[in-house]
């Protein structure tokens, strides 16, 4: 926990790592809380209705017990991944928790991502069961590829053929489970990579991913916990944002979190949903902050107690930093990392650690340099990679599987990001831009090859590239260059129907907004498109 300092010398000349040799996130979270204050408030899981389920720590505790036990009377081992694909919700934190506890590994995957997204991370992960419901149960059984051998699959929304209805499996088990003694480093979590340079890789984290990242998570919420806080983010729990830098630590801090699924952002929603729950820390990515930006005087509007307001995904920019001081009273503080090594630079206003155009300084106890291509580090204000020094708490166990992969993503002792910045004479880091192809839209990161791949197997399309275009909303819309097969014709139907057909597959947010047809692609010598030409053309 960051002690608190009235100033960053202090801070960082007082910080020191407290992580146990032995920890379990489950315990971390919830029986920890619940052994101590049964009673205190975990959860408020709102509807689309607004009906609120108030779910206390004890709530909790049993309930992920006797998951825990319907997983092990199943025959799942340690180490086994179990998928949870469920939006906001209760069951997800339950889930999650009882996943821990009996020493498996959850894998959380969006209820944005499309069959063929879906179907590439249950195989390639070796899922052995899912927690899901039944629109996605629909979309998972519309796959080509029949469904891992699952131990069990159950739905939150009842029987449905081999699906077993959640709260009826588990009504006849225990309330009582003990949790396996886990070591720091054992494997907790995986989730996937955007997938920036071939398919998407499985990110395994081990238990201490959550106490790594507690400080930046108190730092960009200027010393989590006060006295009435209450978080929100509207960031899928699938995602590192929503999971780790929203819903874990505040549990394992005692604060309760506001759980509500949106089927679209709406702003109008979202600051009512702030003013009626009294909330007072939010994460919220760029897109959905420009979104709120829609909304003229919110203060007027609504009665807001926000105290804190964090953003991370992508840049910011100095224009919606002032926008949230103007209308809002507050400033943003950014937070940097990723999947694979996620919060290790982030801003702070209560500090006064925060430079427009700058996204932050690096959080105490991470050291994160800009380095040249052979790891030796760059000359403040010169151009280089970001990067993480080893040994890190926060940062991955390695790529499911890809042990190449894994050497791959290191220089040295130095994880790589693929990101390039620039640090300054204070030591405040600048993004400058990537060194690979992802593109960044909603503040999610979206490799093109998953895109092209499934481009290809539209009947019409003979080769595909997909670039990102930048774009005042989503900082980029995927721009999709298409070349026929001879027998088909460009039009606007076409268009939409090739759209259609990627958003149905992967996800809602991977689909091309926009498509050119064209005679050809820029590829060298060896066959790989010249991303960056076509990026030139949009």
């Amino acid at each position: 926990m960051l002690p608190f300092s009235p100033d960053e010398a202090s801070l960082r000349a007082t910080f020191r790592w407290d992580v146990p040799e032995r920890y379990n996130i489950g315990v971390a979270v919830c029986d920890a809380w619940a052994a101590r204050e049964p009673d205190r408030l975990a959860l408020l899981d709102v509807d689309e209705t607004g009906v609120v389920d108030r779910v206390t720590y004890g709530d909790l505790r049993a309930r992920s017990n006797q998951l825990a036990n319907f997983i092990v009377e199943r025959g799942v081992k340690r180490g086994e991944r179990i998928a949870i694909l469920l939006p906001q919700s209760r069951e997800v934190a339950e889930s999650h928790i009882a996943i821990y506890k009996m020493g498996a590994v959850a894998l959380p995957l969006a209820v944005l991502f499309g069959v063929d997204a879906l179907s590439y991370r249950l195989h390639d992960a070796g899922v052995t069961g899912l927690i899901t419901n039944s629109a996605s149960l629909k979309k998972l059984r519309s796959a080509q590829e029949p469904l891992p051998a699952f131990k069990f699959l159950l739905s939150v929304d009842g029987d449905e053929g081999d699906a077993k209805d959640f709260y009826h499996a588990l009504a006849s088990c225990s309330h009582e489970f003990t949790p396996i003694d886990t070591s720091a480093d054992d494997p907790a979590l995986m989730i996937y990579t955007s997938g920036t340079t071939g398919q998407p890789k499985g990110a395994l984290h081990g238990h201490r991913v959550l106490p790594g990242h507690l400080p930046g998570f108190e730092l960009v919420h200027e010393f989590f916990p006060r006295e009435g806080d209450l978080l929100w983010t509207p960031a899928d729990w699938a995602w590192a944002g929503g999971l780790l830098n929203g819903l874990l630590p505040s549990l394992a801090h005692g604060v309760p979190v506001v759980a509500r699924k949106f089927e679209k952002f709406d702003a109008d929603e979202a600051y009512r949903l702030i003013q009626d729950f009294k909330i007072r820390n939010i994460f919220v990515p760029p897109t959905a902050l420009r979104m709120l930006r829609t909304i003229k005087n919110p203060r007027a509007k609504y009665d807001l107690n926000l105290r804190t307001i964090a953003s991370g995904g992508e840049a910011l920019g100095a224009e919606t930093l002032l926008w949230a001081q103007d209308e809002l009273g507050l400033t943003i503080n950014e937070a940097y990392g990723q999947t694979e090594c996620n919060l290790v630079i982030g801003s702070c206003n209560a500090l006064g650690m925060v430079k427009p155009g700058f996204i932050g300084k690096a959080v105490p106890g991470h050291r994160v340099a800009i380095i040249h291509g052979d790891g030796t580090e760059c000359k403040r204000s010169e151009v280089g990679q970001i990067a993480i020094a080893r040994p890190d708490p926060v940062m991955f166990l390695g790529y499911w599987n890809r042990e190449a992969a894994t050497i791959e993503k290191f220089i040295g002792d130095w994880m790589i990001t693929g990101d390039q910045g620039v640090m300054d004479d204070e030591g405040y880091i600048k993004f400058i831009g990537r060194d690979d192809d992802v593109i960044t839209s909603s503040s999610y990161r979206i490799g093109p090859v998953e895109i092209e791949d499934c481009l290809i197997k539209h009947p019409a399309i003979a080769l595909a590239a997909a670039v990102g275009k930048p774009d005042a909303l989503r900082t980029e819309i995927v721009k999709a260059f298409i070349v026929l097969r001879p027998d088909f014709t460009p039009s606007e139907a076409l268009k939409r129907d090739i759209a259609r057909f990627v958003k149905e597959r992967l996800s809602a947010h991977e689909y091309p907004r926009e498509i050119e047809f064209v005679e050809s692609l820029p590829m060298t010598t060896t066959g790989k498109i010249i991303r960056r030409e076509l990026r030139a053309r949009t």
